[in-house]
C-alpha cells in the first residue's frame, strides 16, 4: 500500500427535510483508516480528512450501505478508475437459498457463510407459493425428480440470502458441494451439504450456477422493482420479537446468536433483514423516550448498519425469552446471568447483542412493526 493511496466512490444520502437525495465523494485512505467527504453538488468539502474506526475497508463496495456519523450512505459508484479497477473487478452477488431442511441448522449454516468470507446484505425467510416454486424451478422442468424437488420446496419455510464476495457465484457453489449429500460427503467433506445435507433432494441449499442466472434468481425474491417478492412467515401468534443489533451483524456473531436462540428450544417463526432510517428506529424505540436515558444512542445503534427482526415463539410457558436475553447491561448480565445472550456477546448497554420485547403485551405490536408494517 503507497503511503496515501486511496480510494474513491461516490456515496448518496437522503436529506429527509428537503426529501431528495444528496450525492458526495467519499475518500478513504487504508494507511490510516481516515475519511473525507466533498459536496459534489455545491462542489465544496463536506467533511474534512478525519480518522474513523468505524468503517472497515471491507465495507467499501458498490451497493453497500454505510454509515458515517449516524449519516446513512449508499455507495453507490466508484469515484476514480483506479478505485473500480483495484476494488470492483471481481466482487459479485448471488443468491444462497436455505431450503426447509435447514430450519434447525440455520445458526450454523450462517456462521460458515460468513467465516467463508461472505457478506450477507439481504436476507428473509420466506414460503413459497406453488406457482413461484414453478417460477424458481423452470430450468428443471424436464429432471425426473422435478415434482419431488418442487414439493419439497413449498414444504415448509426457505431462507433466501443475497450474499456478497470475490467470485460469489462459483465460490458459494464449491462451498454448498456436490448436490448429492452422500456424494458430498465423499468428494467435498468440509462441504455445507456434507455437513447437514441428507440426499439428493433434501441437500439443505441451493446455489446457481451463473452470474445471469443469479440475478435471475436475486430478482424473483428480492425484486429491485421494490416489490416485496414471496411472503414472509411471521405467524402473529404466541410472538416475541428479537432484533439482532447492527453491531452484532457487524461482528460476525448472527449465526453464534441464532443457533443460540434454537438451541435453547426457542422457534424462528419469520427473520428478515432491515436497514432501518432513524425514522423507524425512533418510531420502535418510542416508548423508551423520556424513560430511558440512553434512548438517544439506542436509536442511533439501531440505524447504524442492517439488522435483522425475528419472531419468536415461546410455546413452551416455563421458557420467557426475555430472560435468556439477560439484563439490558451486559456487565451486570455477565455476574447475575451469565449464559445469557447479552452476558456473551454484548458490549455495553447500547452494543447488548439484541433488543428483545420488554413487555409481553408488547411482543405482538413489535413483530407487526417489522413484518407487517416494515415489510410493506
Amino acid at each position: 500500500m503507497s503511503h496515501d493511496e486511496r480510494f474513491v466512490f461516490i456515496a448518496e444520502w437522503y436529506d429527509p427535510n428537503a426529501s431528495l437525495f444528496r450525492r458526495y465523494e467519499l475518500l478513504y485512505y487504508p494507511r490510516d483508516g481516515s475519511i473525507e467527504m466533498y459536496d459534489m453538488k455545491n462542489r465544496c468539502k463536506f467533511l474534512n480528512r478525519t480518522k474513523y474506526e468505524d468503517l472497515q475497508f471491507k465495507d467499501l463496495f458498490v451497493g453497500n450501505k454505510i454509515t458515517i456519523f449516524s449519516r446513512h450512505l449508499s455507495l453507490v459508484d466508484y469515484g476514480d478508475q483506479y478505485t473500480s479497477r483495484m476494488l470492483g473487478s471481481r466482487k459479485e452477488r448471488t443468491l444462497a437459498l436455505l431450503k426447509p431442511d435447514a430450519a434447525l441448522k440455520l445458526g450454523e449454516i450462517i456462521d460458515m457463510i460468513l467465516n467463508a468470507g461472505f457478506t450477507i446484505t439481504k436476507a428473509k425467510m420466506m414460503i413459497l407459493s406453488r406457482k413461484e416454486a414453478i417460477d424458481f424451478y423452470a430450468d428443471h422442468l424436464a429432471k425426473p425428480f422435478y415434482n419431488e424437488l418442487l414439493e419439497f420446496i413449498i414444504s415448509g419455510p426457505v431462507v433466501a440470502l443475497e450474499i456478497l464476495g470475490d467470485d460469489a457465484v462459483a465460490k458459494w457453489k464449491t462451498f454448498l458441494g456436490p448436490a448429492n449429500s452422500a456424494v458430498a460427503r465423499t468428494d467435498a467433506p468440509g462441504s455445507i451439504r456434507a455437513c447437514f445435507g441428507s440426499d439428493g433432494i433434501r441437500n439443505v441449499g441451493h446455489g446457481p450456477d451463473s452470474f445471469a442466472t443469479a440475478a435471475r434468481e436475486l430478482e424473483l425474491f428480492f425484486p429491485s422493482s421494490g416489490g416485496r417478492g414471496p411472503a414472509n412467515t411471521a405467524k402473529y401468534t404466541h410472538c416475541t420479537c428479537c432484533v439482532i443489533k447492527p453491531h452484532a451483524i457487524k461482528e460476525g456473531l448472527t449465526g453464534k446468536i441464532i443457533k443460540a436462540i434454537i438451541d435453547t428450544g426457542f422457534e424462528i417463526s419469520a427473520l428478515q433483514m432491515f436497514y432501518m432510517d432513524r425514522a423507524n428506529a425512533e418510531e420502535f424505540y418510542a416508548i423508551y423516550k423520556g424513560v430511558v436515558a440512553e434512548y438517544s444512542e439506542m436509536v442511533v445503534e439501531l440505524c447504524s448498519g442492517p439488522c435483522i427482526a425475528l419472531e419468536i415463539r415461546q410455546m413452551d410457558p416455563s421458557k420467557v425469552f426475555r430472560d435468556f436475553c439477560g439484563p439490558s447491561d451486559p456487565e451486570i448480565a455477565r455476574h447475575l446471568r451469565p449464559d445469557t445472550l447479552r452476558a456473551t456477546y454484548g458490549k455495553n448497554k447500547i452494543q447488548n447483542a439484541v433488543h428483545c420485547t420488554d413487555l409481553p403485551e408488547d411482543g405482538l405490536l413489535e413483530v407487526q412493526y417489522f413484518f407487517n408494517i416494515l415489510d410493506n
